[in-house]
C-alpha cells in the first residue's frame, strides 16, 4: 500500500541503540506480564467460563430466530450484496477520474473518520464506505429478528455495536490513515512506544487492561480542580459536608443541600471556574453546601441504602441546619443523588419534617421501567453474579463500574484512546473532565445490592410503599414541596422520558425543564457559554406523556441555570447577612475540597 501522503515525509533514522534497548524493555515488562497472568489462571484454575452475563445465550436465540426466517435472512443478504456492487462501481469511478456521491457516509459527529485522507484518498475511502454499509446491515439484521424477548434482543442490540465498533479500520494501524503516516514518518517507534503505553496500563490495571484517558498527574484536586474556597464543617463514616465561602454581602435566607451520586465525585460541579456549578451558585448569593461521599472499602460492607440517607442526606440537613440556623432549605441532587434526594423527601413526608422546602434534581430517574441501555446490564443473572462478587470483597470495584459507563460510549472513551495511546503512540491528553472520570468511587456490596434489586430490577420506587426506609414507608406521591426537574435529551444514562415519567409521581408543584446535550455536558452548563438551550412547557400541570410534553415545549437558548434560579427566587427570595463557614455554630475540620474527595484508587499506579 503506497503512503497516502501529500508531501515526501522526511525524517532521520532513530538511533539503533535506542532501538533496541526500547525493544528490551519492552520484551522483558512483556515477559513478566504473561507470566503474571499465567499465574494467575492456574490460581484459578483453568474451567471454561459461565457465560455469567448471558450474551452467548442471546445470540444463540437471536441466530435461531433468524434462521428460521431464510426468506428474510437472504433478502438482508441480497441488499448487503447490492450496497456492496455500488460500492464498487463508485470506487471504480473515483479511481478513474471520475466523480460521484458516495453511497454511505459516517454520522457528522462520527470523529473516527475525520481525517481529510477518509474521503480524499479512494482506497481509504473504499475501506470506511465498506465498514460502514457491513456495520449497518449486520446492525439492521439482529435488530428486526422476530420473536425475541426484549432482554435477550437488547443484549444482542448492545453487544454487536460493541463488536461492530471494535471492528473499524480505523482501530487498525494499516487502515487507519493516520496511523499509517505516522508509522512510515517515525519508522514504527509510534508502534513501539504505544506497546509501552499499553504494557504500561496493563501494569497500573494489576493485570488487566485499564486504558488511560489522560494524564492524572496533571491535576490536583483544590489547586486546578474543585477550587472554590470553603470549609469541610461536619463529618461521619459515609460523607463529608462542605460549606463554601461566600462571595455576596447577603444570601439567600434558605441554604442549598447539594446531594452528587455516590458512583462518582461531586466535583464535576466544580471542575473549572468559569463552569463550576456550586462557584456560580455561591456568586448568586446561595449559601452551598456540598456532600462529598466516602470512598468505601471493605469496611463499610454492612452499609445500606437507609445508611446513605440516615448518616447521609438526614445527617446533612440535621448539620446545615444547625450550622445556619436556617429552619428551611432548599436541596438539589444529581442523578442517583436525586433520587436519593427524592426518598429523602419521602421519608421526611412520612415524618411530617418540613425543613426541605423544595427539591431541584439533575438528571434524575425515580421510574426505572425504561432504564435504557444500562438495562442490558442488569439481570436476575448478571445480577447475582455481580453479588458474589461484591460480597465476597464488600463492595463494587469503581473500574468495573467506570467500565459499564465507558462501554455506552465505546467510539469515545474507549477506541479513540486506543489509537491515540497504542497505535499513534502517544500520551493522553490532560482534561479535566477525564480526570473526574477516570476518578472511580466504589459502592458498599449491600446498598449496592438493595439498589439494583429494588430501584432497577423491581421498579418500586415509584410504587407508594413499595420501599421502606429507616421504618417508613415511601411514597413519592406525600412529596408536597416544589419540584424542579431538568433533564438532557441526549442522555445515555438517565434517558429524559424516564426522568419525565418519574416527576409525575410526585404529589405538589412540578416544574420539568429539557436541556440539551447529554447527561454531563446539558448539566455544567454555565449561562456564560450560551450554549445547547432548554425546552420548557407553560401547560397548568405535566403533560400525560414525554412526547405531549416536548410536542407543545418552548424551546428557550443558552442555560437552564439561568431558568432554575428564577424558579428558586420565585419559591422564596428572602435574604440574610452572609454566612461565614468559619463563624457558623459548626466546628471548621479543615479546607474545601476535604479529604474524602481525596481518596483516589489509582493514586498509588498513577504515582
Amino acid at each position: 500500500m503506497a503512503a497516502p501522503e501529500k508531501e515526501t515525509v522526511k525524517s532521520e533514522l532513530p538511533d539503533p541503540k535506542e532501538v533496541a534497548k526500547t525493544y528490551a524493555e519492552v520484551a522483558q515488562r512483556a515477559s513478566k506480564l504473561l507470566a503474571d497472568h499465567i499465574q494467575k489462571q492456574v490460581k484459578k484454575g483453568l474451567n471454561t467460563p459461565s457465560d455469567e452475563l448471558g450474551i452467548a445465550q442471546a445470540f444463540m436465540d437471536m441466530m435461531g430466530k433468524l434462521l428460521a426466517n431464510p426468506y428474510r435472512l437472504a433478502q438482508a443478504q441480497m441488499n448487503l450484496v447490492w450496497d456492496y456492487f455500488s460500492l464498487w462501481q463508485h470506487s471504480v469511478m473515483r479511481f478513474t477520474g471520475m466523480g460521484g456521491s458516495p453511497v454511505v457516509s459516517p454520522a457528522k459527529d462520527d470523529k473516527r473518520f475525520k481525517d481529510e485522507e477518509w474521503q480524499e484518498h479512494f482506497l481509504f475511502d473504499f475501506m470506511k464506505q465498506s465498514y460502514l454499509i457491513a456495520a449497518r446491515h449486520i446492525h439492521d439484521t439482529v435488530s428486526s429478528v422476530d420473536g425475541l424477548d426484549d432482554q435477550s434482543q437488547k443484549k444482542v442490540n448492545f453487544y454487536t455495536r460493541q463488536y461492530i465498533d471494535a471492528l473499524s479500520p480505523s482501530n487498525f494501524a494499516m487502515t487507519n490513515p493516520e496511523v499509517f503516516r505516522e508509522t512510515v514518518k517515525s519508522h514504527g517507534q509510534n508502534l513501539i512506544k504505544g506497546l509501552n503505553n499499553l504494557l504500561r496500563d496493563v501494569e497500573d490495571g494489576g493485570g488487566n487492561l485499564r486504558v488511560k484517558m489522560t494524564d492524572t498527574t496533571a491535576f490536583e484536586l483544590g489547586k486546578n480542580v474543585a477550587t472554590t474556597p470553603g470549609k469541610v464543617v461536619f463529618q461521619n463514616d459515609m460523607m463529608q459536608l462542605l460549606q463554601y465561602t461566600p462571595s455576596t454581602p447577603d444570601q439567600f435566607k434558605r441554604p442549598l443541600m447539594i446531594v452528587p451520586p455516590w458512583i462518582n465525585k461531586f466535583y464535576i460541579l466544580d471542575l473549572r471556574e468559569k463552569n463550576s456549578y456550586i462557584k456560580w451558585c455561591v456568586d448568586q448569593g446561595h449559601t452551598v453546601f456540598v456532600i462529598s461521599w466516602v470512598n468505601p472499602d471493605e469496611r463499610l460492607a454492612e452499609k445500606s441504602f437507609d445508611s446513605y440517607l440516615l448518616e447521609g442526606t438526614l445527617a446533612a440537613v440535621d448539620a446545615i441546619v444547625e450550622q445556619t440556623g436556617a429552619k428551611e432549605i432548599n436541596a438539589a441532587g444529581y442523578c442517583l443523588g436525586g433520587t436519593l434526594l427524592a426518598t429523602t423527601l419521602a421519608y421526611m413526608a412520612g415524618k411530617r419534617d418540613k425543613r426541605i422546602a423544595s427539591g431541584t434534581f439533575f438528571t434524575t430517574m425515580t421510574d426505572f421501567a425504561d432504564p435504557g441501555e444500562l438495562g442490558v446490564f442488569i439481570d436476575e443473572g448478571q445480577v447475582s453474579s455481580l453479588e458474589k462478587k461484591m460480597f465476597e470483597r464488600g463492595y463494587l470495584e469503581g473500574s468495573e463500574m467506570a467500565g459499564t459507563f465507558n462501554m455506552l460510549r465505546a467510539n469515545d472513551l474507549i477506541w479513540s484512546f486506543v489509537v491515540n495511546n497504542y497505535l499513534m503512540g502517544k500520551d493522553p491528553f490532560p482534561f479535566d473532565l477525564l480526570y473526574w472520570n477516570s476518578d472511580s468511587t466504589r459502592m458498599p456490596a449491600k446498598m449496592h445490592s438493595f439498589y439494583l434489586r429494588n430501584m432497577y430490577m423491581k421498579n418500586l420506587l415509584k410504587e407508594p410503599g413499595g420501599i421502606e426506609v429507616g421504618g417508613v414507608a415511601i411514597d413519592l406521591g406525600k412529596i408536597k414541596v416544589p419540584t424542579y426537574f431538568i433533564s438532557t435529551i441526549e442522555d445515555h444514562i438517565a434517558p429524559w422520558k424516564s426522568t419525565y415519567s418519574g416527576a409525575r409521581n410526585f404529589g405538589g408543584a412540578v416544574r420539568f425543564v429539557l436541556g440539551g446535550s447529554g447527561h454531563i455536558a446539558g448539566i455544567v452548563n454555565p449561562p456564560v457559554a450560551n450554549k445547547y438551550g432548554f425546552w420548557t412547557n407553560t401547560g397548568a400541570k405535566l403533560p400525560d406523556t414525554a412526547d405531549e410534553f416536548f410536542t407543545n415545549a418552548e424551546q428557550h437558548p443558552g442555560s437552564w441555570w439561568t431558568d432554575w434560579q428564577a424558579w428558586l427566587e420565585g419559591q422564596d427570595a428572602s435574604k440574610v447577612p452572609a454566612r461565614d463557614p468559619v463563624k457558623g455554630n459548626l466546628k471548621v475540620l479543615e479546607d474545601a475540597p476535604g479529604s474524602y474527595v481525596k481518596t483516589r484508587l489509582d493514586a498509588k499506579k498513577a504515582a
